[in-house]
């Protein structure tokens, strides 16, 4: 597996201002891609918090496999992780996010209520990993496209405050990844899922990952999209033959490159089902993940 890598200067320059922000809010929201919960939650972003309130909100609901999706909300919960589920496109985002605020926000709130302090807005910094649907949700939350939005990595270049009601405010911040991955699977997955420039990584390392999983958690989605047979999934069966295999039925020959984009793309636009790349099992089966 080829070793997939992006922390150009940019990346360097806004976790630093997010380390220097992170005396001026209140609460960090870091929004992490649904379909990989656990691989899209950035080390850095969480050595910088300390221990700042942080609330995790999982995005791209409709893309990710909603019985697992209950088992990572479950997961965090028993972790005693602040968790929010939501569609981006709600109507009641702005309600449930300022209502879960106050609710991690309580200890403080009550202390300075009790202190006769007159009470403001929450300050809260949204981080996440590139295209993980953050600029999306900022646009819904204020009501207006001030955040800029993209199906691609780095939509967002710099910091900006945005007013969310009288309640709210929302510190916005560029997507970051880190300086290197522990394990080149969350690499992949994240390559997979949209958050690494696609010129930066060998589509077939990729494409063969995501063969691997769906041939074990959902192989009828290879069946239903690519026409490929029982045969061809069989145990004894390599991943590559099997991409080779889908190659052939979308009448690419041998060009399993253009196929491995394929089937990139088809399951960032969920045309395979909705996916989910990782399991909370897998934290205690392999403890390299992530």
């Amino acid at each position: 597996m080829a070793v997939i890598q992006w922390f150009p200067g940019h990346m360097a320059k806004a976790l630093r201002q997010i380390r220097e922000q992170m005396s001026l809010i209140d609460i960090v929201f870091e929004l992490i891609d649904a379909r990989i919960p656990w691989s899209s939650q950035n080390p850095e972003v969480k050595k910088a918090m300390g221990d700042k309130p942080h609330l995790l909100i999982l995005t791209k609901l409709d893309l990710a496999d909603p019985q697992v999706t209950t088992q990572w909300l479950k997961f965090f919960e028993q972790q005693n992780q602040p968790v929010l589920a939501l569609d981006s496109r709600e109507n009641k985002v702005r309600s449930k996010i300022t209502k879960k605020s106050q609710a991690v926000l309580q200890n403080q709130l009550v202390k300075d209520d009790a202190k006769g302090l007159r009470r403001t807005a929450i300050k809260a910094m949204c981080v996440g990993v590139p295209n993980v649907g953050k600029s999306t949700l900022l646009n819904h939350l204020v009501n207006k496209n001030m955040a800029l939005t993209g199906n691609r990595p780095g939509v967002t270049t710099g910091q900006q405050w945005l007013r969310s009601s009288n309640e709210l405010e929302l510190l916005d911040t560029p997507g970051v990844l880190w300086p290197k991955f522990k394990d080149q699977r969350t690499g992949v997955k994240l390559a997979l899922t949209g958050a690494i420039k696609d010129s930066l990584y060998p589509k077939d390392d990729v494409a063969l990952f995501a063969v691997h999983h769906l041939r074990h958690y959902n192989p009828e989605m290879l069946q239903t999209r690519y026409h490929i047979t029982d045969a061809q999934l069989e145990e004894d069966i390599q991943d590559a033959d099997v991409l080779l295999a889908i190659t052939s039925k979308l009448g690419f020959r041998d060009d399993y490159d253009r196929a491995s984009e394929r089937i990139i793309f088809d399951l960032r636009k969920g045309k395979l089902g909705q996916v989910t790349l990782e399991q909370p099992t897998e934290l205690t089966e392999d403890s390299s993940i992530g």
